[in-house]
């Protein structure tokens, strides 16, 4: 695990420890969908002895890696994980028994996880075999990071994040329909870190006709960890509303022709657990009026159309007064070269 992050040989506090739980599970974010990306740190004596981030589907959970790292040194020791450990036979089996089995004394879990096969057995079942149990460690942090999976789980469909890019009076293409390109290199490339979170991409087959887009990662290096701290990951699914014109860059790709909840309910029924929707005007207003989003991506650019004329980055009705407005928080803000990324999420009066 030279490529993980490394505490060194310092004492580690259970802040920190979890911090670096986080950092972990990060690394392996867009190679254990429909699993969740946990990280994990043993601890003994205050001091780093294993790691673990899990691996693909089929493959080892992080506790169980980090307990086989720490080997003997995990007698009496402190695993912190950032979800919830499972406990119950799944490819693999219970993480519970592992860590009771090694001898671990304490453990610590940044949230609980909502799968109805989890939901607290976890918990439950380490404190019955006498171990010490502490939830809620940078849970705000750690909610954020598994913010797709926490929802997919919770709900059964998959986390919706709505992108758009918008000048600074709000349009999102000039009158004669050109929007390349509103924003610059650096915004562009981080469109393409948000496509490798996703597990599928989703537009209009308008917006297929106008700009003829691929809906690609191929900005992202290949093999490499990429600005975001997670490897670059396999290509998302491509969704398209609507009939696909022939010979269009966006293929191989699927055609969804009804309703968006019906849509969502079976992307999450085949472990979708997020979905990046990119537009046209009129999908992203489709997606906003039905209430179907869970995260706002806005990308704005220090430009002007200088009009009414152009796009709006909505199209349809919208609410009549103000009384009716939309508000959400916004939970990110980040300079992308001369662009600014706006993360906005619904505020509860909203939801």
């Amino acid at each position: 695990m030279d490529e993980l992050p490394l505490l060194g040989d310092s004492v580690v506090d259970d802040g920190a420890a979890m911090a670096a739980a986080l950092a972990l599970g990060r690394t392996v974010r867009r190679q254990t969908s429909p699993n969740p990306w946990v990280g994990s740190i043993v601890l003994a004596n205050g001091r780093v002895v294993g790691m673990g981030a899990t691996d693909p589907p089929g493959g080892a959970h992080a506790e169980r890696l980090a307990i086989d790292e720490a080997a003997t040194a995990v007698a009496g020791s402190t695993l912190f994980t950032t979800l919830e450990p499972c406990d119950h036979e799944g490819r693999t089996g219970p993480c519970t028994e592992a860590i009771v089995a090694a001898g671990v004394k304490r453990v610590v879990v940044g949230v609980e996880d909502p799968d109805p096969k989890v939901a607290g057995r976890g918990v439950a079942s380490l404190r019955a075999a006498g171990l010490e149990v502490e939830v809620g460690v940078l849970r705000d942090k750690v909610v954020e990071d598994l913010a797709s999976y926490l929802h997919h789980r919770a709900t059964g469909r998959p986390y919706v994040v709505l992108k758009m890019a918008s000048t600074l009076d709000g349009r999102t293409a000039a009158p004669d329909g050109t929007s390349r390109w509103i924003t610059g290199s650096e915004a562009r490339a981080d469109v393409h870190e948000l496509r490798a979170d996703s597990d599928a991409v989703c537009v209009g087959a308008g917006t297929v006709r106008a700009d003829n887009p691929r809906l690609d990662i191929r900005d992202l290096p290949t093999g490499l960890t990429s600005a975001r701290g997670a490897r670059s990951a396999r290509e998302p699914r491509r969704i398209v509303l609507g009939s696909i014109p022939e010979g269009a860059r966006v293929l191989p790709a699927e055609e969804h022709h009804g309703e968006l909840g019906d849509l969502l309910d079976e992307l999450g029924a085949e472990g979708v657990l997020q979905l990046l929707v990119e537009g046209g005007a009129d999908v992203a207003g489709r997606f906003h009026r039905a209430g179907l989003v869970d995260r706002y991506v806005i990308y704005v650019a220090p430009a002007l159309l200088g009009g009414e004329d152009g796009r709006a980055v909505m199209a349809g009705c919208g609410v009549p007064t103000m009384n009716d407005v939309w508000r959400g928080t916004v939970v990110h803000l980040e300079r992308l070269g001369g662009d600014i990324r706006i993360d906005v999420t619904p505020s509860r009066e909203t939801e």
